[in-house]
């Protein structure tokens, strides 16, 4: 029995007793504490995980906003062809009933020019006629006979303008 007087027999047998009555208490410390990690771990898992799901379901749905701004700028955009496309046309239509008034109207201002061309021959002729005719009435009719052509003449005037 000579463990009894050795030191180190009884340095281990008060270790052994601590363990065995502190080791109760220190497991559940450790094991509360371990725990405690755990369920701040799982706290911080399902945190994690709750806020994956939320970035998710925003990144989703900012993409539905986005394809939702393509689809109305592509229609937009074909609007804009749309109108642009009857602008086009409605431009080619009054420029086209714009050279067509002036065409008109240039035709007009022909036949007018071409009236008065008409006229202004005809009037010289009738002034050659009248000149040809006192130059030679003179001397193949007498005096009275002469003032009665020229009256008959100038007479005659208007109606042969006309014609």
């Amino acid at each position: 029995m000579e463990l009894l007087h050795d030191p180190e027999f009884w340095v281990l047998a008060g270790f052994l007793i601590f363990l065995g009555l502190a080791g109760g208490t220190l497991w559940r410390v450790m094991r509360g504490g371990l725990d405690a990690r755990a369920a701040q771990i799982a706290a911080r898992l399902d945190e994690a995980h709750r806020l994956h799901d939320e970035a998710q379901r925003l990144v989703d749905e900012y993409r539905g906003k986005q394809e939702q701004a393509i689809r109305d700028a592509a229609s937009i955009l074909e609007a804009a062809k749309e109108e642009a496309e009857i602008m086009r046309r409605e431009g080619e239509e009054a420029l086209k009933r714009s050279l067509a008034a002036r065409e008109a109207q240039a035709k007009d201002r022909i036949a007018q020019a071409e009236q008065a061309a008409v006229q202004a021959v005809k009037d010289r002729a009738v002034e050659v006629a009248i000149r040809a005719a006192a130059g030679l009435m003179p001397e193949a009719i007498d005096g009275n006979r002469a003032a009665q052509l020229v009256d008959q003449a100038i007479d005659e005037l208007p109606q042969r303008a006309r014609a």
